[in-house]
Formats: structure tokens, C-alpha cells, sequence
């Protein structure tokens, strides 16, 4: 029987889509504005959804040919379970489709924003976050009816009756369709990152650093581009990337609890795998009270406007440790206030993350203030002090969440090392306590591409000077919400990953029964296989550092983290390059371009980082599909075990440094714009255009992407768990 708290996570799920739509619906009933404005905005519109089509169309060809695979695994091999085809199409369904809605918000929602500027500050931010709130909505919702009607099929076909371990099955299953958000996650976030980042580059290069004109000036011809970029990239990618963090949190928790809380079967099995959904829920429902709180006055500074934003993420994060306090007593879970610890530091260590990524990357601190400094000197020392800037904002995220690992793990395990599944689960519940109100944390952040594409909307049409200042300013407020939402992503996956480790073992066990291997042998006894421990797990296959297979592993996974940012990095490179090349082609062969006698061709632009995209997006993701599954097929558990470790210690480290470096160099150069230094045009100015520039592909391609790498590696290794079991070669 089902906890009837259970009920929490698909009434959170509908509220979530409910109110998404009331905000839609409200957004979409503001005035537009002027009819240049209109026009503006539907170019941008056209220019999304043609490329979102694109990539659709490789995207389904790739799963279709994923999806054969695995129903080849599962109904021919016979290393994995019949769902998992199914599973996987749903996850990377419901992942695009929250991207999908997200942008489309975007795209409505920008010039809305601008009109709304032109009357006061307030209004412009209120429409831009509650436009952003439709994608953290969209998110939550679609990620908890996913999770939620998965839950009731499997319970469904896997009753405790017939089956002992059931809600093991259930889970590890489960976390197969977390592999489908993850693979489409990956591919939204690094083709939208390509799209955005060769745009913008060549945008700022060739217009604001040789033209000398306005960003956003009409008379650019990649404007149009980098507008769209902003939508398919920081939205659709964005929307892609976080609902698969919250799907990873959730199912590899659940997997954790079925499997902590075996021994004890019944209710507090079920509520363990029940809590992380239901906290879920919760945390949704409190999101949207949090919504309604956000305002501001007129002339608000950017510390003033952090406040407005943190006011509502404040409000529900204490409401959540209260209320799931309440929920986890309730659903009678043994050691049930050290679950509640394990939340509460998770939730914690999310807003330490997020307070530290503001005051690196925010102009309102001295950080990014000194960068810009620098650039009285030139653009080198720019990009020395955005660097520096970048590696020393890596210690405390990575000091705050290996504290809490430790006290989460303390806390649910009753302050003993000894207790692994209890622990891990605490680690996994701490994750879910990060990404609890993500509604409202998700609103923040993908309100700041609205804001962007309002200030470019305003710059084009030519509206009044205190239009785009309102404008900049929510920009730049934006910059350092979108960073602190990455600090989230990431913490989380960090998180989530280690908690994963766990569920990979369990995937292994499973692997090995159905291979017929019911015995193993473990210190010279033999221990049926359904009743080892992950530590028992862990010795049968020599998982420890003196195996030279888990250090290879390790080394492979760090590896990864840097191949991959270097192959999204180059692939900005090469499809800037050719942005900077035509939108110098159209300035010599037209002339009257800059006078502002001919149109430029907007689309030529849109097309050509449509081609970059969809052609450079192919190696990386498919390095991220295929190393764990040649790595579990030559190395074996251990090596994939290594893999594992090794990526999420360099990638979260990697992840954090590029998005504090690129979110640094974007508001330094916003300080600059605001008068400081000597203001737009300078020399300083051109001095911050360049470390924003080399900024760009840092915050909105490789570093963002790192974290769906992480658990995407996670993820297939868990798929293909079977696989490396059955034909390992050492």
C-alpha cells in the first residue's frame, strides 16, 4: 500500500504545470510594444524554433538507434530489464519537451519585458522572473508526473507479493530514464552552448571591438543570432540540463533508500523510496508561494535586486526544512531527525554555493570590480585576474560540499562510518535537500536570458536611454543569477553522483543474478549475491587504490572532464571563426550596413551557427556514451568505478572554475558599461569585451555541460551494469 503522502509529489506536479500556465497565460496578455519591437521579437522566435527543430531531428535519430540497442540488451542478450527501452524514451522525452517550453516562454517573454521597462523597474522584473518561473515550473512538474507515473506502473507490475525485491527493481529501473534526460540534456546544452557562444563572440568581436558600435545595434548582422542563441541555449539547454539533475537526485535516492532500508522491508522500505518524491513535492508547492514575493523599487541597486531574488528563495528554503521535518516523522522512517539533518545540510551547503558564486561573479562585490580595474592596463591582466578570479572561487563549494558529504553521511547513518547504505542515502537525501525548491532557484536563473534578450529587443528598437539601463541592470543581475544556478547544478551533481556510485553496485548485483552468477566468492567464503553488502560488492571485484584497474579508471574519468571542455571549446572557436568571418564580409560588401542605409542578413548568421551546432555537437556527446561503456567492457566494475570517481572529482572542480571565470568577465564588463572606467567605448571597455569574450564559451558551453557529463557517465555505466558484468574482458 502506498503512503497516502505519496500523493504530495503529483499534487505538486499539477500545481507546478497550473501555475506555469497562469504565468503564461498573464505573460503573454502584456503589450508587446512598438511593432519594431513585435518584429524584433518574432525573428528571434523564427530563428529558435528552426534551430530547436534541427537538433530535435538528430537528437531522435540517436535515441531511436539507443533505444534498439537497449531492447537488443534486454530482450536478446538478456543483461537488463525489459523496461529500460521504455524508460529511456520517456526521460529524454519529458527533458526536451521542459526545454521546449521554456524557450518558447523566452522567445514571448523578452520584448514584453522591455515594454514593461519602459514604465518602471519593478514591472520589468516581475515579468522576466515570472516568465522564468514557467521553465522552473515546467521542470518540476514534468520531472515529478514523470517520476510519479513510473512509480505507479512499475509498483504495479512488480508487486511485493511476487517479487521480495521489488522496489529494488523498481528504482535501479527507474534510473534508466534518467539516462534519457541526461543523453538529451547533454546534446541541448552543448549544441545550444556552441550556438550561443559562436554568435556571441563574433557579435562582440567584430561590433563592438572593430565596428565600435552597440552590442545589440541592429546594424550587426549576427545580433538576430546571438538573441536566439540566448533562448536555445541558456533556456532550452538550461531547462534540459536542471530537470535531469533533479531526476538524477530524486531516483538515485529512492534506489539508496530501497536498498538501505531492505533489511527492514515494508513500510520503511517503501517510505524510504517514497521520501525524496514527496520532499519533491513539497519543496514545489513552496516554491510558488516563494514566486509571489519577488518585487523591488525603482533605482534598486544590483545588491538590492539580489535581495528581491534571494527574499523568495529564502522564504521556501525555510519553510522546506520545517515542513519536511514534520513529513519525515510522520512517514515513520527509523533514525528519522538525521534524515532530516542529512536534508537540512544539503539545503544549506546549495545556499552557500549559491551566496559564493554571487559574490564571486557579481559587480556589486570586489571581485569582479578588480578584474575590471585591470583593464586599465589592457586586456592580458583582464584575463589574468578573471582566471585567478575563477581558481580561487573553486575552495569553498568544494570545501562546503565535502563538509557536507561528511555530515550528511553522519547524520543518516547515526554518526557511524560503519553504516554505508545509510549513509549514502543521507548523501542523496542532501541532494534532493539542495534541489528541493528548484522551482524558484530555476526561476532565477532562467531569468536572465529573458532579461539579455529584453535589453537586445530594447538596443534594436531603439528605445529611451533609461530603458536599456533598466534593462543592463537586470541583465547583469542575471549573469550572477544564471552563475548561481550553475553552483547549484553542479553541487548537486556532486552529490548525486556519489550517491549514484551506490546505485551503479546494486545495478551490478542485479547484473549478476540474472546472469545466473548467485554466488560469490568473497575472502575465502562464499556469500549468496543477493544478500551481499555494497562493501562485500566492493571487495569481490577489488574496488580499492592499489587496484591498478580502479586507478586507470580514475585517471580516464579526470581525463574526461578536460577532453570534453576542450573539444566544446574549440568547437565555439571554430564556429565563431566563421561568424567573425561573415559578419566582416557584410560590412566590406556592404557598406551602407553601418550607415544604417542596408539591411544586414540576419539569417545567413542564424544559419551558420545552426550548421556549427548541430555539426560539432556530435563528438562530445557520443565521447559520453561511450567511455563508460568500453571502460566497463575492458577494465570491468573496477575500472568503471574509477571512471566514475575520477570524473566527478575534476569535473565539479572544472565546472565551478569556468562558470565563476565566465560569469566574472560578463559583469566586469556590465561595470564597465555602466560609466565606470571610463565607460562604453573606451579603452577599458574593449579591455572587459575581450575577457567576456574568451568568458563566454567558459560559462555557457564547456561548464555547464560538465555536470550532465558527470552523471550522464553515471548513468550509462548503470545501463550497461549487465553488460560489464557478462563480458568484461579483465
Amino acid at each position: 500500500m502506498l503512503n497516502p503522502w505519496f500523493w504530495l509529489a503529483p499534487a505538486g506536479s499539477v500545481l507546478a504545470l497550473v501555475v506555469a500556465w497562469i504565468f503564461y497565460r498573464n505573460m503573454m496578455a502584456q503589450d508587446e510594444g512598438t511593432p519594431r519591437m513585435a518584429a524584433i521579437a518574432l525573428a528571434v522566435r523564427k530563428g529558435a524554433m528552426a534551430y530547436l527543430r534541427q537538433q530535435y531531428r538528430v537528437v531522435t535519430v540517436i535515441f531511436i538507434c539507443l533505444t534498439v540497442l537497449f531492447a537488443f540488451m534486454a530482450y536478446v542478450l538478456k543483461v537488463q530489464n525489459g523496461w529500460v527501452p521504455f524508460a529511456f524514451i520517456t526521460g529524454g522525452f519529458f527533458s526536451g519537451l521542459a526545454g521546449f517550453f521554456g524557450m518558447k516562454t523566452a522567445t514571448y517573454a523578452s520584448a514584453r519585458t522591455a515594454n514593461a521597462a519602459r514604465q518602471s523597474l519593478d514591472r520589468g522584473l516581475k515579468l522576466a522572473f515570472r516568465s522564468g518561473a514557467v521553465m522552473g515550473l515546467v521542470v518540476v512538474g514534468l520531472a515529478l508526473l514523470d517520476i510519479s507515473g513510473w512509480f505507479l506502473i512499475l509498483n504495479r507490475f512488480y508487486p511485493p507479493s511476487d517479487h521480495p525485491n521489488s522496489l529494488v527493481i523498481i528504482t535501479t529501473t527507474m534510473l534508466t530514464f534518467g539516462m534519457g534526460a541526461s543523453t538529451q540534456a547533454l546534446f541541448a546544452r552543448v549544441g545550444g552552448g556552441i550556438f550561443t557562444k559562436a554568435a556571441d563572440v563574433g557579435a562582440d568581436l567584430v561590433g563592438k571591438v572593430e565596428a565600435g558600435i552597440p552590442e545589440d545595434d541592429p546594424r550587426n548582422p549576427a545580433t538576430i543570432a546571438d538573441n536566439v542563441g540566448d533562448n536555445v541555449g541558456d533556456v532550452a539547454g538550461m531547462g534540459a540540463d536542471l530537470y535531469e539533475s533533479y531526476c538524477g537526485a530524486i531516483l538515485a535516492t529512492a534506489a539508496l533508500g530501497a536498498t538501505a532500508f531492505q533489511a527492514a522491508g515494508g513500510a520503511a522500505q517503501m517510505n524510504s523510496v517514497l521520501a525524496p518524491m514527496i520532499i519533491a513535492g513539497m519543496g514545489t508547492i513552496l516554491s510558488v508561494i516563494g514566486m509571489l514575493l519577488v518585487s523591488t523599487k525603482e533605482g534598486a541597486t544590483q545588491k538590492q535586486l539580489l535581495g528581491s531574488l534571494a527574499r523568495g528563495v529564502n522564504f521556501s528554503s525555510a519553510l522546506i526544512t520545517v515542513v519536511s521535518a514534520v513529513v519525515l516523522n510522520l512517514l515513520g522512517l527509523p533514525n528519522a531527525w538525521g534524515i532530516w539533518g542529512a536534508l537540512v545540510t544539503g539545503l544549506a551547503v546549495g545556499i552557500v554555493i549559491g551566496k559564493s558564486t554571487e559574490y564571486y561573479t557579481s559587480h556589486g562585490y570586489r571581485p569582479t570590480v578588480s578584474i575590471a580595474e585591470q583593464a586599465k592596463t589592457g586586456p592580458a591582466p583582464v584575463i589574468i585576474s578573471g582566471l585567478g578570479t575563477g581558481l580561487i572561487s573553486t575552495a569553498i563549494p568544494v570545501v562546503m560540499v565535502s563538509i557536507g558529504t561528511i555530515l550528511s553521511f553522519l547524520f543518516a547513518s547515526g554518526f557511524s562510518f560503519g553504516n554505508l547504505p545509510m549513509g549514502l542515502y543521507g548523501i542523496g537525501i542532501a541532494a534532493v535537500g539542495m534541489l528541493s525548491t528548484l522551482g524558484i532557484t530555476l526561476a532565477t536563473d532562467a531569468y536572465g536570458p529573458i532579461a539579455d534578450n529584453a535589453g537586445g529587443n530594447a538596443q534594436m528598437a531603439g528605445l529611451e536611454k533609461e530603458v536599456r539601463e533598466r534593462t543592463d541592470t537586470l541583465d547583469a543581475l542575471g549573469n550572477t543569477t544564471a552563475a548561481t544556478g550553475k553552483g547549484f547544478a553542479i553541487g548537486s551533481a556532486a552529490l548525486t553522483a556519489l550517491a549514484l556510485l551506490a546505485s551503479y553496485l546494486e545495478e551490478v548485483r542485479i547484473g549478476m543474478e540474472r546472469a545466473g552468477i548467485t554466488i560469490v566468492e568473497i575472502g575465502g567464503r562464499s556469500v549468496a549475491t543477493a544478500s551481499a553488502t555494497l562493501q562485500e560488492l566492493m571487495t569481490h571485484f577489488d574496488v580499492h587504490l592499489m587496484n591498478p584497474l580502479v586507478l586507470v579508471g580514475a585517471f580516464i574519468g579526470s581525463m574526461m572532464a578536460f577532453l570534453f571542455c576542450g573539444l566544446t571549446m574549440q568547437a565555439v572557436g571554430r564556429a565563431a571563426g566563421r561568424m567573425v568571418e561573415e559578419v566582416r564580409r557584410q560590412f566590406s560588401e556592404k557598406p551602407g550596413i553601418i550607415e544604417g542605409r542596408d539591411e544586414p542578413d540576419y539569417a545567413r548568421c542564424v544559419a551558420i551557427s545552426t550548421r556549427g551546432a548541430q555539426r560539432e555537437m556530435i563528438l562530445p556527446a557520443a565521447l559520453a556514451i561511450l567511455v563508460p561503456v568500453v571502460t566497463g567492457i575492458v577494465l570491468g566494475v573496477g575500472g568503471v568505478m574509477g571512471l566514475l570517481l575520477g570524473g566527478v572529482a575534476s569535473g565539479f572542480v572544472l565546472a565551478i572554475f569556468l562558470a565563476n571565470s565566465g560569469g566574472a568577465w560578463d559583469n566586469a564588463k556590465k561595470y564597465v558599461e555602466e560609466g565606470n572606467l571610463g565607460g562604453k567605448g573606451s579603452e577599458a571597455h574593449k579591455a572587459t569585451v575581450i575577457g567576456d569574450t574568451v568568458g563566454d564559451p567558459f560559462k555557457d558551453t564547456s561548464g555547464p555541460s560538465l555536470n550532465i557529463l558527470i552523471k550522464l557517465m553515471s548513468m550509462v555505466s548503470i545501463v550497461m551494469a549487465g553488460l560489464t558484468v557478462t563480458f568484461h574482458l579483465l
